[in-house]
């Protein structure tokens, strides 16, 4: 059911813009906040495109609220709008991508200490973790990138810890709740390739990511795998069929 949302305050900064939609800061009951919003596809017919923009704003509600149960970060929801296409959200302005926390920690650590970097291990922990978790709960995210993961600053104990940081996975706007081995097999397959293309340098992440995966899903993780790996040879035959 979707959360209705009051008359808000206009937007005030446009973050990102993608294929998909807008990311904006704007204010939510007088709190900062991120607005995501679907715009308009002029290619489809406007009655297809209202229905299918408020399956995907309700999915992405879903999505959030099953990461909760299940124990997962996520930044807080704090309403959508179907009429206004905007889903608002908590804004989590001290946290970075771990695509950017990975860039700096290559760009500062020498090649052969990297696979050995204790903060790399933690990171790729939390990773498999929230994967496993999503897993193990049937939910599908569909867009597994670094890009799309936070490392929110952990404030109590931080100075102790050699990864003061929790993860919150975000965006899932492609995301949608599935039993099938496949479509988490092609969800692990995205993360692979994404960190290949991405983290070239870091040949053993997903490895490591692959291994803390199988600790934590503990649903059907064996066929699931099988099929990650059939998926991958299936992309691997394309690529050198071309």
């Amino acid at each position: 059911m979707a959360v209705a949302a009051e008359k808000q305050e206009p937007v005030q900064q446009l973050l990102k813009q993608g294929a998909e939609g807008k990311l904006y800061i704007g204010t939510y009951k007088g709190n900062r906040c991120l607005v995501k919003e679907r715009f308009e596809k002029k290619y489809r017919h406007p009655a297809l495109d209202r229905q299918l923009t408020r399956q995907r704003i309700k999915a992405e509600q879903k999505a959030f609220q099953r990461c909760a149960a299940a124990g997962l970060s996520t930044p807080t929801l704090y309403g959508v709008d179907l009429e206004q296409r905007k889903i608002y959200m908590e804004y989590l302005e001290h946290s970075r991508t771990a695509k950017e926390f990975i860039d700096e920690l290559t760009a500062t650590t020498q090649a052969d200490a990297l696979s050995e970097s204790a903060q790399l291990k933690q990171l790729a922990e939390q990773i498999g973790h929230m994967v496993g978790v999503l897993h193990r709960n049937n939910l599908v995210h569909g867009d597994l990138t670094t890009s799309n993961m936070l490392l929110d600053p952990v404030e109590k104990g931080a100075e102790e810890s050699v990864f003061p940081y929790r993860l919150v996975t975000i965006d899932f706007g492609l995301s949608h709740f599935s039993d099938n081995h496949e479509n988490k097999g092609v969800d692990l397959y995205v993360l692979e390739r994404a960190i290949l293309s991405a983290h070239s340098q870091l040949p053993g992440l997903f490895g490591m990511i692959l291994e803390a995966y199988r600790e934590h899903n503990t649903n059907h993780c064996r066929e699931t795998i099988a099929k990650y790996e059939e998926v991958r040879a299936r992309g691997r035959k394309r690529t050198m069929v071309g």
